[in-house]
């Protein structure tokens, strides 16, 4: 199927490892030219190598975006390279969670800056340029815990939530300027920080993998690549008619829809 995104220009924060890795490789396969942010200059170029080796178009921007400035910057550098955005991906983000009574204030606003007003801010600035192109996408990356949060998972389900709400209401007011927000909400997928768990218990990664999957429906963990394909999906022309909706991703883990 053609998904329509050749020649689009996506941003991709976060977008070195796990999710934001595999879904600028998938943008990319299917011809849009990508944006990708993160705060590592390493992983940035040898991602940005391996799209340019399969042919794809990308440029690499070293930017911490729970910085305004920095925001500002990742969106005047895309449009440096590529003139226009037609795509957000808010996937900057890591897991952040304790004991209520320990988070403090400081944790707090780290949580927040990186998770929730980076998706502000970029959403801010790159949306006027998707009102003069007659359109554009935004996929906010949550999660299920957002929806139905577990005791000791604060900042991480409470700034999630928050991303939930903030898709809700762009997709309301910019649907008129044809500009489509919605978020996949993920449960388990694999990534590096439960490579850096495996590694510091010593224990296999698959082991840890096989245990973390057995209280999931499908029996297993899903893979990043998984959830760039939806997010493929719902930044393409297939999807000209979902917004405002959120995709659990999560293997039916999660009891809320």
């Amino acid at each position: 199927m053609d998904l329509e995104l050749k020649d689009k220009v996506a941003i991709v924060t976060g977008g070195t490892q796990g999710i934001g890795r595999a879904t600028a490789m998938r943008l990319a396969k299917e011809g849009a030219r990508v944006v990708i942010a993160a705060r590592g200059r390493e992983r940035l170029d040898a991602v940005a190598a391996e799209i340019r080796a399969s042919g794809g178009a990308v440029a690499a921007v070293q930017a911490d975006v729970g910085k305004p400035e920095e925001c500002q910057r990742l969106v005047a550098e895309a449009l440096k390279a590529f003139g226009r955005i037609d795509i957000l991906v808010n996937n900057a983000g890591t897991s952040s969670t304790g004991e209520f009574e320990s988070v403090t204030d400081d944790t707090w606003q780290a949580d927040l800056d990186l998770k929730l007003f980076a998706a502000i801010r970029l959403a801010r600035l790159a949306i006027p340029h998707m009102k003069n192109q007659g359109g554009g996408r935004i996929v906010n990356i949550t999660t299920i815990g957002a929806k139905q949060p577990r005791a000791k998972s604060m900042p991480t389900t409470v700034t999630r939530a928050a991303g939930l709400a903030l898709t809700k209401a762009l997709s309301k007011e910019y649907a008129p300027h044809n500009i489509l927000v919605n978020t996949v909400s993920i449960g388990l997928i694999r990534a590096g920080q439960h490579e850096k768990k495996a590694e510091k218990a010593g224990v296999p990664l698959e082991k840890l993998y096989a245990d973390m999957g057995k209280d999931i429906p499908l029996g297993r963990v899903g893979r990043a690549e998984e959830v760039a394909d939806v997010i493929a999906f719902l930044v393409s022309g297939a999807a000209s008619y979902v917004t405002g909706s959120s995709i659990n991703l999560d293997g039916g883990a999660s009891g809320v829809m």
